[in-house]
């Protein structure tokens, strides 16, 4: 990818997480970034164009960093605590009016964003379950692909729950319980002492201020 596209989908992906989508203008962008319209509108055509390059850059972005996580060969159950905590640290920039402007305005980006998502997501926690059995620290007698789906339905679902808010479902404390819950009910005995240590040594509170 061209540095300078990189470069403009990142501080854009930056404003729409700060701002929203709807407020930010393509002027807005172009006074931001230091750089005439001109400039911009030789990477995009328009803001539809643009919304959509964004969305890709940070997908594309978000497998780099996972694929940077399974290279520190942490054991599943330390894999999936990383996870949470990668999520975590992700949520605390979350604005919600960013995924509802792109649900509203750009219904067919956000349709295809979902498909994504979940996918990864459904392939993710699938193999994480069949590794952590492998390594002897989860439950032999998991319904793999039952317990995949499951946990995906829990996070495509955020958001659209009678019992917690948005606001609530997307902070830190609720993303890390989410994940050591589903962590306590797919380990065995030996998985479970490998959370204990790994919740020892982790400095949890740094994570959720």
């Amino acid at each position: 990818m061209n540095k300078e596209l990189e470069n403009i989908l990142e501080k854009v992906g930056e404003l729409y997480f700060k701002y929203g989508i709807k407020s930010v203008t393509m002027d807005d962008v172009a006074r931001e970034l230091g750089i005439s319209k001109k400039t911009l509108y030789l990477y995009v055509e328009n803001k539809t164009e643009l919304v959509s390059k964004v969305v890709a850059y940070i997908l594309d972005k978000s497998d780099c960093e996972f694929v940077k996580l399974r290279e520190k060969k942490l054991n599943a159950v330390e894999e999936l605590l990383e996870v949470g905590l990668h999520v975590v640290k992700a949520v605390k920039d979350h604005n919600p009016s960013t995924e509802y402007d792109l649900k509203k305005y750009y219904p067919d980006i956000y349709k295809n964003l979902h498909e994504i998502r979940k996918v990864k997501m459904y392939d993710s926690v699938l193999r994480n379950i069949i590794k952590g059995k492998k390594e002897g620290l989860f439950r032999v007698d998991l319904d793999d692909e039952i317990i995949a789906k499951m946990q995906t339905t829990r996070f495509m679902n955020m958001g659209h729950d009678e019992f917690f808010n948005p606001e609530e479902m997307f902070k830190p404390k609720y993303i890390l319980e989410l994940f050591i819950y589903h962590i306590r009910g797919i380990a065995n005995s030996k998985g479970l002492e490998v959370l204990e240590k790994t919740l020892e040594k982790t400095d949890i509170k740094e994570y959720l201020q």
